[in-house]
């Protein structure tokens, strides 16, 4: 049972001292300290008066440690991503923060993705990974780079790196739209996905290059899911070859309105 632990932690994360709380909840100071202090047991009418008060579920307030959350869990849970509230599984992220206690974004390079499928969800696993920040990219969301492999999403070439942002409730995947997903069995994959969670409980995966074809995902086989932001890679895009005709065609009729356009005049 967290309870005592987790208002105090929230009091104190939000700035509060016991004099504004107790007069917010209209309680004596000598009540909520007790309950901080776990002296006293809080009555059901205390337990919904603290979850309006925070904003979190009672359920979570008795039965989850929040001061062993991340940062980034803490945010989300404050903008009411809430196991007991959505209904949803609570899914705990391993990450990291620099000294500012600023979240990273780590890299799983080619290397390291023959281990994330079973060290995503270890802190040591996440801790020892290359770490970086990107000023253009919102502090308050959490994202993570991965180098890809193969010409599955050409014309993203082989070995780029893709950052994707957490998604934590996967029923908000949009259809049609890149992301990064973490398998049970394939591992990491890179794909264009279209949402049945609701429906029928997977999601279907294709690629931008038409030779692969597209395949189901059950939802149980699903992992992380992390929604595409930017790409990185280091090869010039080759010319679109389908455009070189025509460029080409546009040249040759340019030059023979030109020839037709010096006749005309010399005739004159």
């Amino acid at each position: 049972m967290y309870f005592h632990s987790n208002i105090k932690f929230l009091r104190k994360r939000r700035g509060r001292t016991q004099d504004d709380v107790a007069m917010a909840l209209n309680m004596k100071r000598s009540t909520l300290s007790g309950y901080e202090n776990k002296v006293a047991q809080p009555g059901m009418e205390a337990l919904m008066a603290f979850s309006e008060y925070f904003k979190i579920a009672v359920d979570t307030l008795i039965k989850i440690d929040l001061t062993t959350l991340s940062q980034y869990e803490l945010q989300q849970l404050e903008r009411g991503y809430d196991i007991y509230i959505k209904g949803t599984e609570l899914r705990v992220l391993s990450t990291s923060v620099d000294q500012n206690n600023n979240e990273n974004i780590e890299l799983v390079n080619e290397k390291a993705k023959a281990g994330y499928g079973t060290g995503f969800a270890d802190p040591e696993f996440i801790k020892v990974l290359p770490a970086f920040h990107l000023p253009f990219l919102s502090k308050s969301k959490k994202y993570r780079t991965f180098q890809i492999s193969g010409d599955s999403m050409l014309p993203i070439p082989d070995k780029s790196y893709v950052t994707g942002e957490y998604v934590i409730d996967w029923h908000f995947i949009r259809s049609h739209q890149p992301y990064i997903i973490l398998t049970r069995e394939e591992g990491v994959v890179f794909k264009i996905v279209e949402n049945r969670l609701k429906e029928e409980g997977k999601l279907m995966l294709s690629s931008l290059n038409p030779l692969y074809e597209p395949y189901e995902l059950q939802a149980n086989e699903i992992r992380e899911v992390w929604k595409f932001v930017h790409y990185i890679s280091s090869e010039m895009p080759d010319t679109n070859r389908e455009r070189e005709p025509l460029a080409e065609t546009v040249k040759q009729l340019q030059r023979q309105v030109q020839a037709i356009q010096m006749k005309l005049q010399l005739d004159v």
